[in-house]
């Protein structure tokens, strides 16, 4: 079942009831329930919101992703369940003993499908990719010549082609803003999956950061990103990407979890293809599989 997305960016109070989170605002009188089975990610985005210890112990049950935001609106904290699978202990020991052979060889199928997602977003824009499909070919274990640096100059100096002399940047000129908020709700979701596949988000495959809690999370959603782009340009050819991050431009960007995704030649919201990924993985620290399965950008 597709998990809910759920936004809140007024004065809310959130309470429960009989396993429903109840959502109150100030004028009402009653409120609106939802089943918390049925949710997968909140993002709390206002001062004035109210929240029970009753409705986080529920929703950090039920492996929800819940979001805090900063007062300029931009996602800073996430919370997540710390026992999210029913074998745990086996399967964080297997990802605590994974061979750094085996991380090199995880980390190249990474790399791979990111810039194999990047050259197919460039040419559904006309843009030329032959050497984006040569480094391709390149990329060795462990990715040790950083072909996935070379791509992404190119990729970034073409994607925009409406914006002259555009530059990836997380305190960059816009379309940036909406990128970085398209890639939180996308690390939340990566890390929510990877919880739920029994994996801690904080050993990762490649990043290693001793101040970064989700490390796994960032290398997991690398050849996702080219999804988020998708969505961003299409704003940009809309004409939106100079505006502030309105409730609007919110709601665009908060479709990233039920886009369509191709994995394995099946079709599934982006949220469904990340836990198919991320339970691949878990396969993969195993010894069951060797490869991870990604999406391919259509």
């Amino acid at each position: 079942m597709i998990k809910r997305t759920l936004y809140f960016g007024n004065p809310t109070y959130l309470s429960t009831k009989l396993e429903q989170l109840v959502i109150k605002l100030p004028e009402q009188e009653e409120g609106k329930n939802i089943p918390i089975e049925d949710i997968g990610v909140v993002i709390l985005d206002h001062a004035q919101i109210s929240i029970t210890q009753t409705v986080i112990s529920k929703l950090i049950a039920n492996n929800v992703a819940l979001i805090t935001c900063n007062e300029t609106h931009h996602p800073t904290g996430l919370l997540l369940n710390l026992d999210g699978n029913t074998l745990q202990s086996q399967k964080f020991q297997a990802q605590i003993e994974a061979s750094k052979p085996l991380l090199k060889q995880l980390w190249q199928q990474t790399i791979i499908a990111k810039i194999n997602n990047q050259a197919l977003l460039l040419e559904s824009q006309g843009i030329e990719t032959k050497n984006m499909k040569r480094w391709i070919e390149e990329v060795n274990s462990g990715d040790t010549t950083n072909k996935e640096a070379r791509a992404a100059v190119y990729y970034w100096s073409k994607i925009f082609k409406t914006i002259p002399e555009f530059t990836r940047a997380r305190f960059g000129e816009p379309p940036n803003h909406l990128l970085n908020y398209g890639y939180a709700i996308l690390r939340a979701i990566a890390a929510r999956s990877l919880v739920g596949s029994g994996l801690l988000p904080t050993l990762g495959i490649h990043h290693k950061n001793q101040y970064n809690a989700y490390c796994l999370a960032d290398d997991i959603m690398e050849p996702y990103r080219p999804y988020v782009d998708q969505l961003v340009l299409n704003m940009v050819h809309a004409g939106k990407h100079e505006q502030l991050l309105t409730p609007e431009i919110k709601r665009e960007l908060l479709q990233i979890p039920v886009l369509d995704v191709v994995i394995d030649n099946q079709k599934s919201p982006l949220m469904l293809a990340l836990q198919r990924t991320t339970a691949s993985l878990s396969k993969c620290y195993e010894g069951e599989q060797r490869k991870i399965l990604y999406p391919k950008l259509e």
